[in-house]
């Protein structure tokens, strides 16, 4: 006997009672990227104290631009640590992807277009290298990948040439990190994310409710618009503001960041609301009762780690922007802080938990940590000091609070 269809009342209750809600979730120890948020709050209260130049125009493009490759790559983590597993090569699959790119363009001539589909395309071929012996054969991933960590190295000498640096010469992608749209261009795309945000979420109350399923309090759509609309603009409003220092002027919202949020609007819609998405979550969680449910467990870590790979692959192009070059020892230690973003932004070491959205923020964190402390002068060891002490409280934070949520780790 089926049991009888729940009776909706169109909500979920009032404002008052979503917050009562977030509050408990949090003394549940589901807090998100709660820590992650005032982190960022403080750091970047104490830097403007610091240091006069933190909060001016030049320096808060520069903080975006700084944060962009890191954030791709911590996204690109996000789907590997959701299933509790990990990608140490993921930095160095940047590179290679990158060093097959140079060779396909620069030695042998082709499209810079096609050559840059095919090095996307290596980047997955390596993903589903680590995917079929993590899944298939059930060697940890921890293993795989860091024999290709050091593997990938060595397949990018013999591209590149012990020390070989090529210059990026493809006008289009130098552009990508070290040039800005126009002015007019910022405002209409904070217009398309305000006007989208709204008609998504119309649209998804319309669909609950008309298959009987409860709806957050409709305010709580405005509330979240009105928010964008005003952070974003802020953002625009400022980047906006002419920031050169000669007569040659800088403005506008630089081009790099409306391809990095559309990378998170992208991945965020992949992992929220599409099957393959929520089984990810289902495997991270509890592989085994996943697998009981009839989940593909092997097919969704395989193409896990295809997405992490291609999308890492992504994140060494903007390094390769930003720098105007592609070099054979790239992507050697980026990796490490990608996974330290991942972390510190609330994405969940043991699987199961976390969101792209935690990743950027955590990314914001080890970028102003990063860009704070060369501002006021301390040297490069202090950041590694700072940045791996952030990232041990992190962890300590997530397993603290999946201890008091009751979360118990169970890995096959």
């Amino acid at each position: 006997m089926s049991a009888p269809t729940p009776i909706s009342t169109g909500h979920e209750g009032s404002v008052r009672d979503q917050f009562r809600s977030y509050i408990q979730r949090v003394r549940g120890g589901d807090m998100g990227s709660l820590p992650a948020i005032l982190a960022l709050v403080v750091l970047a209260a104490l830097f403007a104290s610091l240091s006069p130049y933190f909060l001016t125009t030049g320096n808060i493009a520069n903080l975006f631009v700084q944060a962009a490759e890191l954030t791709v790559l911590a996204c690109a983590l996000v789907f590997v640590l959701l299933l509790a597993e990990i990608d140490l090569s993921a930095g160095v699959t940047a590179g290679s992807g990158m060093a097959v790119f140079q060779v396909l363009f620069g030695v042998l001539g082709w499209n810079w277009l096609v050559a840059l589909l095919l090095a996307l395309v290596a980047g997955a071929i390596i993903g589903a290298f680590i995917g079929f012996f993590v899944s298939r054969i059930g060697v940890p991933s921890f293993v795989v990948t860091l024999g290709l960590f050091l593997g990938l190295q060595g397949f990018m000498l013999l591209l590149l040439g012990d020390g070989g640096i090529y210059r990026l010469e493809q006008p289009e992608l130098k552009a990508i990190m070290n040039n800005n749209m126009p002015v007019w261009a910022g405002w209409a795309m904070l217009a398309i994310a305000v006007i989208g945000t709204f008609a998504f979420g119309l649209s998804d109350r319309m669909r609950r409710t008309k298959v009987g399923l409860p709806t957050r309090p409709f305010i709580m759509l405005i509330f979240k618009v009105a928010a964008i609309a005003i952070l974003g603009g802020l953002v625009v409003l400022l980047l906006s503001v002419n920031r050169g220092q000669a007569l040659l002027a800088i403005e506008g919202v630089p081009i790099v960041i409306p391809i990095v949020l559309v990378i998170l609007v992208v991945g965020t819609f992949v992992l929220d609301r599409t099957v393959f998405g929520r089984y990810i979550y289902a495997v991270g969680g509890n592989p085994e009762a996943a697998r009981r449910a009839g989940i593909k467990v092997a097919q969704i870590r395989l193409y896990a780690f295809i997405i992490c790979s291609t999308l890492a692959v992504v994140s060494g192009l903007l390094h390769a922007s930003r720098i105007g070059s592609i070099e054979s020892t790239a992507g050697r230690s980026i990796v490490l802080e990608g996974v330290a973003a991942a972390v510190v932004g609330g994405v969940s070491l043991f699987g199961g938990r976390g969101r792209l959205a935690y990743a950027a923020v955590g990314a914001l964190v080890i970028s102003i940590i990063d860009n704070g402390l060369g501002l006021i002068g301390l040297p490069a060891g202090a950041n590694f000091l700072i940045t791996g002490g952030v990232l041990v409280a992190a962890a300590t934070i997530d397993a603290l609070s999946r201890r008091r949520s009751g979360v118990s780790i169970i890995r096959t």
